[in-house]
């Protein structure tokens, strides 16, 4: 329409675009203002009450972040609604608008396909809770994991309840595996058939039950289990499933002489609200804080003053980590550009945290393969530390006081 050929086109915009490409680099380095965290988290459907709870540690995160001498954050909110493809097009709609490093997301399987999102499009995930090994298996760039995997946790699990077993003098001699049947659930059971034979553990599983975690009704489950005859309950659960295992174990009247859970649900505090007194006694083999740490002190002290009577848990906490290694790369990036937050994220070193273990670092794989569980059991509305020795803060009641006589 010009009059210009079209290898005379080719060659006018050829030239044009390499002379604006830089430009538009130096633009992007040089972005300031405030780093925008896209924050994605299952906050409706089956998980939406660990979602919940999980937006918790956001909403502590600022106030302290802050007074800490960090950098300003603005938090772009996205719902998952418990499901993987929800979270992949949450994912790219929030780096679409603009977000510069996504957290999230709790689920294996969501976290997976935020993973691929964000090595693709060049946006640094932070993960803040999801153990399926594979995720930090792929070779990504920008995926990061201040998260034990399944492997880790079911480690921690097995020292922890050899030492527990070694302090109260008695041991299980059978237990039932239940797990949910959804990637977390799935990885953990794969993980015990590689892991425990290392321990030499006291029991043996005559049983394992798969369910799925958006079951209404586990009566069948639960009698199945109690029909093995099993000392105890080994567990892989969610919320909602938890509370629907403990009513059945009330109604069928089995109180096993332990719950051994390795996962979230039994911890939650929408589980001790709703059970009340039936709520004591599982213990819990999870990721948790330290509250030996200064950090870990000015965030029980925040979470008592916004959320009375509740339980600072694995949710808030590693949440909370999540936002303080964003907020941290961006003060030393000096930058919102993905690629200088993504190198300064791989360069971590904080060790005022609130997780147990030596800090936050991460390997060449994304990994932060420092991280240490602890033993938690629900008494008397509390989650009370009671393994590793060191960092307990009571000792372990066993068995569990029968349901019938509470």
């Amino acid at each position: 329409m010009t009059g210009m050929t079209r290898r005379q086109w080719l060659k006018a915009t050829a030239g044009g675009a390499a002379a604006t490409l830089p430009l538009l680099r130096i633009a992007r380095a040089q972005t300031s203002g405030p780093l925008r965290v896209g924050v994605i988290l299952p906050r409706s459907g089956v998980l939406a009450g660990i979602g919940q709870d999980l937006y918790r540690g956001v909403e502590l995160a600022g106030p302290i972040l802050r007074d800490l001498g960090y950098p300003e954050m603005e938090i772009m909110e996205g719902d998952t609604e418990s499901n993987v493809q929800t979270a992949r097009a949450v994912a790219e709609r929030l780096i679409e608008a603009g977000a510069h490093v996504l957290v999230g997301a709790f689920d294996s399987g969501q976290t997976t396909a935020i993973a691929q999102v964000a090595e693709q499009k060049g946006i640094p995930l932070i993960i803040n809770i999801a153990a399926a090994p594979q995720i930090t298996e792929q070779g990504y760039r920008f995926v990061f994991r201040n998260f034990p995997t399944a492997p880790t946790i079911l480690s921690n699990a097995f020292q922890q309840q050899k030492e527990i077993f070694a302090r109260v003098g008695a041991a299980p001699k059978t237990v039932v595996f239940m797990h949910v049947n959804d990637t977390f659930g799935t990885a953990m059971a794969g993980g015990i058939g590689a892991v425990m034979p290392k321990f030499d553990m006291p029991y043996r599983i005559v049983e394992t039950i798969a369910y799925d975690p958006r079951a209404r009704d586990l009566s069948i489950e639960v009698a199945k289990a109690k029909a093995a005859g099993a000392d105890a309950l080994l567990m892989v659960s969610r919320l909602n499933d938890a509370i629907l295992i403990t009513r059945e174990l009330i109604k069928q009247r089995w109180t096993p002489q332990a719950v051994l859970s390795m996962g979230p649900g039994w911890y939650e505090d929408q589980y001790i609200k709703t059970l009340g007194k039936y709520s004591d006694g599982p213990m819990s083999f999870v990721p948790w804080y330290d509250p030996k740490k200064p950090l870990s002190r000015k965030l029980e002290e925040a979470h008592a003053r916004a959320y009375p009577g509740t339980n600072l848990n694995t949710n808030q906490v590693f949440t909370f980590e999540a936002l303080l290694i964003a907020a941290d790369a961006y003060r030393r990036a000096g930058t919102t550009d993905p690629g200088a937050l993504a190198e300064a994220i791989r360069t971590t070193h904080i060790t005022d945290n609130v997780s147990i273990g030596p800090g936050i670092m991460f390997n060449e794989k994304g990994q932060n393969d420092g991280l240490v569980d602890a033993t938690i059991q629900n008494v008397g509305g509390k989650l009370v530390v009671v393994a590793p020795e060191a960092a307990a803060v009571a000792d372990p009641i066993w068995p569990m006081p029968p349901y019938d006589a509470r």
